[in-house]
């Protein structure tokens, strides 16, 4: 979606949203910080013919993906009910050539073996939508865009993972390092990256990790916004409006108190830490002094300290209001729970580190302008957490309103940055007579 088309209101928050997230996490990335040594190994890759060959394959290959985004696309994905359509892309990776199965978690996995001993790269897109069950899905095309929900975000990823298998398998591409192939459960929503916190649970050996997603704009996820989510209810006895008055404390107005404070605490623009009080709900009817209430606060950054500090203030808040309802009623019979239900870890990849570095000159090499690093919450969160350098590339192809309804993908040129996520995987893992792998091994 480009900015022009939003009002003028709309186009100023999302410059200022920009401007929020910290010059250093939202420029192009410096020519100095990309290596003479990678430098000169990515030119001497994207010159090979046979790496040329690969990515005309894919370009080749753009027609027949639509196919598959498609199929993907009109299978409902909603959160913890990806089955179906990882059913769906499992049989379509076996028909590429893929060996793969669905792990225990309910991720699609497929490692395509090296010749020697590479490096072994995760490159991943995510099977889940925001979209409740019940919601049309059926593509519909007008003016060369294609309409549905979840379309871009993330069901055009998987077309490009399944259009990579096709394409190293027909051209008998072999790689010195793995590449393990991830279609993932659980990025979205209260779905907690829950695919891939089992996956590197489960794998220890990973090097590295490259998702895709649709682009917000020619950039490069780098940082991993956490987050921490939590249900907190209020409870008390309730009872009759006018007999009770007095008498007992109200949950709404404890939770009203909460709220009230919980606004008023500050957090640092940098790092760029945010909360809000995202839902709230209770009561038994309009004469009952309500006995609960409850709320759901996100709390985000893209450092865990900074974040922490914040929960530790809201949770301050909290309380306070909750003594503040018992007070003005002489009691103590109101309380209050707090369930975590959400947990997204906050990391980072630094902005000179080989996978990235890569990216960036795959991305300008093949035509694009160079990227920005940005701040975002996805998969990608999980392996930078634990120190696994990672980021996450446009799947291609200009899009908007995701989340919505009318989420809308175009495929015009969407084939180059499937070349570029390609060739950015190609170089790290490293191909067998044309280049070693760019990707360190890291340390066991």
């Amino acid at each position: 979606m480009t900015t022009a088309s939003l009002p003028a209101f709309a186009r100023a928050a999302v410059a200022a949203a920009a401007l929020c997230c910290g010059a250093a996490q939202s420029q192009p990335v410096p020519a100095s910080t990309i290596e003479p040594a990678v430098d000169q190994a990515m030119a001497r890759f994207l010159a090979a013919p046979p790496v040329r060959r690969t990515l005309d394959a894919v370009k080749a290959d753009h027609e027949r993906t639509l196919a598959d985004l498609k199929l993907l696309t009109e299978i409902p994905a909603p959160p913890f009910k990806e089955k179906a359509r990882a059913e769906a892309f499992l049989a379509r990776a076996r028909a590429l050539g893929l060996q793969a199965s669905i792990d225990r978690e309910g991720n699609v996995v497929g490692i395509r073996k090296g010749t020697g001993q590479g490096p072994k790269l995760v490159v991943s897109a995510h099977l889940d939508t925001v979209f409740p069950e019940g919601t049309d899905v059926t593509v519909n095309i007008r003016d060369g865009k294609w309409y549905a929900p979840g379309v871009a975000d993330d069901t055009r990823g998987l077309t490009v993972l399944l259009s990579w298998i096709k394409v190293l398998n027909d051209l008998d591409v072999r790689t010195v390092g793995d590449i393990m192939f991830v279609a993932n459960v659980g990025e979205e929503e209260l779905g907690d990256l829950r695919g891939m916190k089992a996956l590197f649970r489960e794998h220890t050996d990973i090097d590295g990790m490259l998702g895709l997603e649709p682009d917000p704009g020619g950039s490069i996820t780098t940082s991993g916004v956490g987050s921490h989510r939590h249900e907190v209810v209020f409870k008390g006895p309730g009872g009759h409006s006018y007999l009770m008055f007095g008498l007992v404390p109200s949950s709404i107005h404890a939770m009203g108190r909460a709220v009230a404070k919980i606004g008023d605490v500050r957090t640092p623009a940098n790092p760029k830490t945010t909360f809000t009080v995202g839902t709230v709900a209770g009561g038994t009817s309009v004469n009952t002094i309500a006995p609960e209430a409850r709320i759901a606060i996100d709390i985000r950054s893209v450092e865990m300290p900074t974040m922490l500090e914040a929960e530790r203030q809201i949770m301050a808040a909290i309380a306070e209001g909750v003594a503040e309802e018992n007070k003005r009623w002489n009691t103590s019979s109101m309380g209050f729970t707090t369930r975590l239900i959400g947990d997204r870890p906050a990391g980072s990849t630094p902005s000179d580190a080989r996978i990235v570095q890569v990216a960036v000159r795959a991305t300008t090499a093949l035509g694009r302008p160079t990227p920005r690093l940005i701040p975002n919450s996805s998969d990608a969160n999980v392996p930078m957490s634990l120190g696994i350098p990672a980021l996450i590339m446009t799947s291609g192809g200009e899009a908007g309103g995701w989340h919505t309804r009318g989420e809308w993908w175009n495929p015009d040129g969407a084939w180059l940055d499937a070349q570029i996520g390609l060739a950015t995987v190609l170089s790290l893992v490293g191909v067998q007579g044309v280049s070693e792998p760019l990707l360190p091994k890291r340390a066991k």
